[in-house]
């Protein structure tokens, strides 16, 4: 294992294997723009490479082809041809890995998105070079990668052409976790308690490359000004960059999350449909993709399991650049040191919390000793009746020993409080939710926060909790 890289423990045993394979083997790795998959393949794999070539953005085909050419030439083939289609660029690449004495060839072709975009050439050729040459030996090594995870699914992981059913191994890199991040901040010099890496998780998501961009000399405010919101500050351009380079020109991506970034409970298709002016099927696709970039995620709403999935846009980074930098338009110095602890950043971190949980559900299982025992995630709203309030339940985890969780999740700098109004709340909701949903199974209050409740007169509310720590949980 690389000592270079934190976590990804499951995804390097995954290329050691399909290195240490007897066969042949085709890769594809996959997963959102920053989040470390070329890095994670150099520094696993890197030492073995045969063959190393990485697609440039927006250049035309022939641009692309005089790159693969010279990429060859420099990899040892004598007298590498000039290309003229992709057909010729793979019948090359098998002439160079034949002249190689390694034992395993690694070929690992990166960014492909950007060479197959608009060159649907490109995936014919590779289903050729894979089926009439690399397959039928039993020394290759092919690994694809790339950040548009929708043209990765739609033209290698579920291709109904040649390489239908070829792929024999996926791994899918998603963002750190909180464990995850603070393992790297540490290996970063970055001090920080949990509390702060949280808030931290808030602005920055799990992206290993943006984490990296942090300077552990500085405090939290100050790096979030100098990445976002100063003159010249690295980051104020990334949002254009990013959905430009996963999604294309396609600005219906772009409207698609800033409306979901309006209703922070989240919205139905019907309610998306309506907010944008999408039709259904574009939708459908659009929903899909943002959900494997992990930018959004689908809940299903209690009770109803095949309608009214609830999407939320869960990409701390979106919604940070919607909250604070989109409209500045002006860069000023020293911002976010100045906000920081104004009512409109705390009640930005409530809300961010709740997305925090959401993305750690199986952290959030453990806690609560689930790990043995079948349980499904959902979330429930209610618009109320009979003159009754409405209610919303962010987090609902129901077990198959008929025991459903209701969550509660509250960010705070301390431990929290139960009055007795909020109890009387807590009562309400669970009322409504039994009346509404008409489940006879039993119903306990789970509260997940930072630092616990307080014990007292009221906090017998709650049956059960899962704290800051328990979300930092890495599995060994």
């Amino acid at each position: 294992m690389n000592n270079l890289i934190i976590g990804r423990n499951r995804e390097i045993a995954e290329l050691q294997r399909i290195f240490n394979s007897k066969q042949s083997e085709f890769a594809v790795i996959y997963g959102r723009r920053r989040v470390g998959k070329t890095f994670l393949v150099n520094n696993t794999l890197g030492r073995y490479f045969s063959f190393y070539y990485t697609g440039s953005h927006s250049a035309p085909k022939n641009r692309q082809l005089q790159r693969f050419s010279e990429t060859l030439h420099n990899y040892g083939l004598p007298n590498a041809p000039k290309l003229g289609s992709w057909y010729d660029a793979f019948d090359a690449l098998q002439q160079l890995i034949e002249l190689q004495p390694a034992s395993r060839k690694v070929i690992f072709l990166d960014e492909m998105p950007w060479i197959g975009r608009s060159n649907s050439e490109f995936v014919s050729a590779l289903e050729d070079f894979w089926n009439a040459w690399a397959m039928l030996r039993d020394d290759v090594c092919l690994i694809g990668c790339g950040s548009s995870t929708s043209w990765m699914v739609d033209h290698l992981i579920e291709n109904q052409g040649g390489l239908h059913g070829r792929i024999t191994s996926r791994i899918y890199l998603k963002p750190f976790s909180l464990g995850e991040t603070e393992q790297f901040l540490v290996s970063k010099g970055c001090d920080w308690d949990r509390y702060l890496i949280t808030q931290c998780y808030m602005c920055l998501g799990g992206v290993p490359f943006y984490l990296n961009l942090l300077r552990p000399d500085l405090s939290l405010a100050q790096n979030i000004d100098i990445l976002f919101l100063n003159p010249g500050a690295t980051l104020h351009n990334e949002f254009s960059e990013l959905y430009g380079a996963l999604f294309g020109g396609n600005e219906t991506y772009r409207e698609v999350v800033r409306f979901l970034s309006q209703h922070h409970y989240g919205c139905t298709r019907q309610e998306i449909m309506k907010g944008v002016s999408c039709q259904g099927g574009n939708l459908s696709k659009i929903l899909s993709n943002l959900i494997n970039s992990d930018f959004v995620i689908g809940y299903n709403q209690y009770g109803n399991k095949k309608k009214g999935t609830i999407y939320c846009l869960t990409d701390m980074f979106t919604l940070f650049y919607f909250s604070f930098v989109e409209n500045r338009s002006t860069l000023d110095a020293n911002v976010w040191q100045r906000m920081v602890n104004t009512p409109k950043v705390k009640t930005w971190q409530g809300l961010c919390f709740e997305i925090v949980a959401l993305r750690h559900v199986e952290e959030i299982k453990r806690a609560l000793g689930l790990t043995a025992i079948f349980t499904s995630s959902s979330t429930w709203r209610s618009n109320g009746k009979e003159g009754r309030p409405g209610a919303q339940i962010d987090l609902i985890i129901e077990r198959a020993d008929r025991i459903i969780h209701l969550c509660e999740l509250k960010f705070s700098v301390e431990p929290i409080s139960i009055t007795s109004d909020y109890e009387q709340k807590l009562r309400n909701r669970m009322a409504l939710f039994r009346a509404e949903t008409k489940t006879r199974k039993s119903l306990v209050t789970t509260f997940v926060t930072t630092f616990g409740v307080i014990p007292g007169r009221h906090s017998s509310i709650v049956n059960s909790q899962v704290t800051l720590d328990d979300l930092f949980f890495i599995e060994k």
